[in-house]
């Protein structure tokens, strides 16, 4: 049950997380610099101040803690850190380290001021954090030689070094792994505009075509993700190619997402499903997780970590102590009648 509904996620492209077909063009399209990079204008200004400073006083950025939804660009932010600093990169993920030797491993290899970036670091084993402390805030790892009786420990020195760790939920780190970095920055939700932008440089990138308002109608149905829209952009760039005359426009944009079941607001045919359920099954709510689950055949986990995120960001699910409710503007939205039990919170939902 659990495999069928990741290999159902996983079809979506509307999905935020990195699926197989992501990896054959992203690392053309990802951004090398912070001149190139749009977006997260906060971040990326107090991120160029820590940098600058680093590099002045001769010393390895502080170790950095990226969270917020996926898609967001954590991992190509992780990369121009380290190339705005001049160092190498050494990539991993969390659920990758499994054995606190394999950490070890890593860390004895690092060169001075180099950067570590572990991906999904909420997922990593207590034994590896352990390894991480020491080495973290005293440039040195515990390591236990033998067994039984004659175990004994040894500190090994290693080379200054930054940690950044990329995170979806931050809410999950140990307390004292969280309290060792010393920059914490949240990831935030693309506007239409910069996804526009992302978009029409993208589209330059990989040789085709698209107007702005072409540009536009992707990013407002890309979810705030520029890793979505990037998807977004390839498929509609297939259509442009067969269809029109190779340029993506609002017209081939719409066509496009339509057949592929992605509406105005970038909800897909599983979104819908569940809103549907929620109001034909159970008058809109209020449901259980599990009880909305089985009805429409998905696993919890799914629901609640992919379609619920965003459906409460446009304000059309709501959770409640009794269980998940529909919102009027999600009637609104499917062009169904909204009951008369709901009727009188049309003016204060909107």
């Amino acid at each position: 049950m659990i495999e069928s509904g990741q290999m159902d996620f996983e079809a979506r492209i509307v999905a935020p997380e990195c699926i197989e077909n992501d990896n054959e063009t992203d690392f053309s399209l990802r951004p090398k610099t912070f001149a190139d990079y749009i977006g997260q204008d906060k971040v990326k200004e107090n991120l160029k101040i820590y940098i600058q400073a680093a590099k002045r006083r001769g010393e390895h950025l502080d170790h950095t803690l990226l969270y917020g939804p996926p898609g967001l660009g954590k991992t190509t932010l992780a990369n121009i850190i380290a190339s705005e600093l001049g160092v190498n990169i050494h990539t991993t993920s969390g659920p990758a380290i499994e054995k606190p030797g394999d950490l070890a491993a890593i860390l004895t290899t690092l060169e001075k001021n180099d950067v570590l970036f572990i991906d999904e670091i909420h997922r990593l084993s207590k034994q590896v954090e352990e390894i991480l402390y020491p080495a973290m805030e005293d440039l040195a790892i515990d390591i236990i030689l033998e067994k039984g009786l004659g175990a004994r420990s040894v500190r090994l020195d290693i080379q200054p070094f930054t940690l950044v760790g990329a995170t979806t939920r931050a809410g999950q780190l140990s307390p004292p792994l969280r309290d060792r970095f010393g920059v914490l920055l949240h990831m935030e939700p693309y506007s239409h505009e910069q996804l526009a932008q992302i978009i029409s440089r993208n589209a330059i990138t990989l040789g085709i075509g698209c107007d702005n308002d072409g540009a536009f109608e992707l990013a407002r149905r890309a979810r705030g993700t520029p890793r979505i829209a990037n998807r977004l952009l390839k498929r509609v760039r297939d259509f442009a190619e067969i269809i029109g005359d190779g340029i993506i426009t609002s017209e081939i944009a719409d066509l496009a997402l339509t057949k592929l079941e992605i509406d105005k607001l970038g909800l897909d045919s599983l979104d819908r499903k569940l809103l549907k359920m929620m109001i034909n099954a159970y008058n809109g709510g209020p449901v259980g997780l599990d009880t909305l689950a089985a009805a429409i055949g998905e696993e919890a986990v799914t629901i609640e970590d992919v379609c619920e995120p965003y459906l409460m960001q446009l304000g059309f699910l709501k959770r409640t102590p009794k269980g998940r409710c529909v919102t009027t503007q999600a009637y609104a939205h499917l062009g169904l009648k909204v009951p008369d039990s709901l009727a009188g919170q049309l003016t204060f939902d909107a």
